[in-house]
């Protein structure tokens, strides 16, 4: 037995067809990406992280996701503008790190506050390196200077002579 709704439905999905509105759709013909693979139960979550390009990482449990930040403190404040702003990144991380700390969650990981002097040490060598690999590079020579005479001169109404 079908219902009215069901019956609905069906008339709407005949109709669509009628007019082709199936016809020609992205994917036609071409294999159901997956078939013939086992069956993945995170299939949904794999699809949207690479559909809306999210970092993996956000699939990592707390004390892991510290971690692997604490593993790149160090690019994250390379392009940094001053200590003030290196050391407030630092203290974040350290906030969040500490925060975990009181209420752990997951995992069982051993992930400790990051040293903001050290990090800090690192940023001022880093920005040394970059200032001397400047000063080293070559000066470009200046470009030698033509004569040209101005704009005014090609104005076609401007008097020449």
């Amino acid at each position: 037995m079908t219902s009215a709704w069901e019956a609905a439905v069906e008339a709407q999905i005949r109709t669509a067809q009628e007019r082709g509105e199936f016809e020609n759709l992205p994917g036609m013909g071409k294999p159901i990406p997956g078939r013939g693979l086992p069956y993945d139960e995170s299939w949904w979550i794999k699809s949207f992280l690479e559909r809306e390009a999210l970092p993996s990482d956000l699939l990592l449990p707390t004390p892991l996701q510290l971690r692997r930040k604490v593993e790149q403190a160090p690019d994250e404040v390379r392009d940094l503008p001053t200590e003030q702003s290196v050391r407030a990144f630092v203290a974040d991380l350290n906030a969040q790190i500490v925060g975990w700390l009181r209420n752990p969650d997951g995992p069982r990981v051993v992930v400790r506050p990051v040293n903001a002097d050290e990090i800090v040490d690192r940023w001022r060598a880093e920005r040394e390196r970059a200032a001397a690999r400047i000063v080293a590079a070559p000066a470009e020579q200046p470009r030698a200077v033509t004569a040209r005479r101005g704009w005014r001169w090609r104005l076609p109404w401007r008097r020449r002579g």
